[in-house]
């Protein structure tokens, strides 16, 4: 991350302890005496839509548990052209691949103000040694991570436009806690769907025409679910 960011940041050492989350992240089956081989201190983050925790070919220093806020995972082609690859709410780990002994394979960026948990690979490694408890989750992250990924690939980059369109409503409607899709930047949506920018406006605009969508405030929707069930399988 750069070094503007972490010093517009707030960092502090993380009560994984008392986590609001705990149940969903990395750390939740820990008890109290895997708490002592943390050596390392889990630093907490709050950054500003717009921030970047690392960039492609970065050398891997840390995962990050995504305790609040969305953020998206993205690639960019040697053509100069970038595809979102996923987008990552809370509960969420960034930057698994480290524990490989890689490099961070796309750049994670900041979509909504999030709250983030640095996770020093060194701490991850050594609990995954001596605790079987912290194993099991990694091995369940890496698991949702690659199936994640298999239904984004089919959902969101098969079919008509319309469908593509159809399922990213109902996606993004699915993660607010309002019932509502906060629709994304018309740039990001191409990047999402492999669509134009133009195919991606026109699609919504028909949506809006007949009634699929309603926008309560700029870039905010009620969608009308079954009938954009309907297309997301028919067309």
């Amino acid at each position: 991350m750069r070094r503007t960011q972490i010093e517009a940041a707030w960092l502090g050492k993380a009560e994984c302890r008392n986590c609001g989350i705990r149940d969903l992240v990395l750390f939740a089956d820990l008890q109290e005496a895997d708490f002592e081989l943390i050596h390392l201190p889990v630093e907490e983050l709050m950054l500003e839509a717009g921030a970047t925790l690392y960039r492609p070919g970065d050398e891997g220093s840390a995962a990050f548990t995504i305790r609040s806020g969305l953020v998206k995972l993205v690639q960019y082609l040697p053509d100069g052209n970038r595809r979102i690859v996923r987008l990552l709410r809370a509960g969420a780990v960034a930057g698994l691949e480290v524990l490989a002994g890689r490099s961070y394979e796309h750049a994670a960026e900041v979509l909504r103000p999030a709250q983030v948990c640095r996770l020093p690979r060194e701490v991850v490694e050594r609990l995954n040694r001596e605790t079987p408890r912290l194993h099991r989750q990694l091995m369940n992250k890496w698991s949702e991570s690659l199936r994640l990924a298999d239904e984004w690939l089919t959902e969101l980059n098969t079919g008509t436009s319309r469908q593509r369109m159809a399922r990213l409503f109902l996606h993004l409607a699915g993660l607010g806690e309002d019932g509502l899709c906060h629709m994304l930047v018309r740039e990001d949506v191409g990047a999402i769907l492999s669509l134009t920018t133009e195919t991606s406006s026109r699609t919504v605009a028909e949506f809006k025409r007949t009634g699929l969508v309603r926008e309560v405030r700029p870039n905010v929707f009620q969608v009308e679910t079954e009938a954009l069930e309907r297309i997301a399988v028919n067309g």
